[in-house]
């Protein structure tokens, strides 16, 4: 089964009924003063708030795409605005670095990002290269250019700068 916002909207739509049924209990509760009056009050109240997560979440997937291809990249800056960058492994290839981006740019879209002016979202991909004994830089792969507002963005930009992976294999003693 799928986690998806039909399935929370769904339960939701369930979870509301259960409130209601709750809330008769508890309004019978407080007219006839059973002692348990105050617990249906609380588990009323705490089923509002579980109704109000589950109707959020219809709005909004949560799950995470996996594109086959990609590796494992770790979020190193990303202020929620139009940029965000990622880490990738230096032994990374660019068919991997491809499916890689196109994986983050799927997982980092959020409707409620901050474009700034902007209207895309670009995503960097860097590695580190170790220049010499104690020296490192960072070495920036590629990136990715998406809508801010369009969750399937059909007009996907992806550069690959392939002139940077001839640095990775260099011997850095050389």
């Amino acid at each position: 089964m799928s986690l998806t916002p039909a399935l929370f909207g769904q339960l939701a739509q369930a979870m509301g009924v259960f409130v209601l049924v709750c809330a008769l209990i508890t309004g019978l509760a407080i007219a006839f003063k059973w002692s348990w009056r105050y617990r249906m009050v609380g588990a009323t109240l705490f089923s509002v708030v579980l109704v109000v997560g589950l109707f959020s979440l219809s709005f909004e997937p949560i799950t995470r795409s996996s594109i086959e291809g990609s590796v494992p990249f770790k979020l190193v800056y990303d202020r929620f605005g139009p940029q965000a960058t990622i880490a990738v492994a230096p032994t990374i290839t660019p068919e991997q670095l491809e499916s890689t981006l196109k994986q983050a740019s799927s997982n980092l879209f959020s409707s409620g990002r901050n474009g700034q002016g902007e209207s895309q979202l670009t995503i960097y991909a860097r590695t580190v290269v170790h220049v010499r004994e104690g020296v490192s830089k960072p070495l920036y792969l590629g990136r990715v250019k998406r809508s801010l507002s369009l969750r399937n963005d059909p007009n996907i930009e992806l550069d690959i700068f392939t002139d940077k992976f001839a640095e990775l294999h260099k011997d850095p003693t050389s």
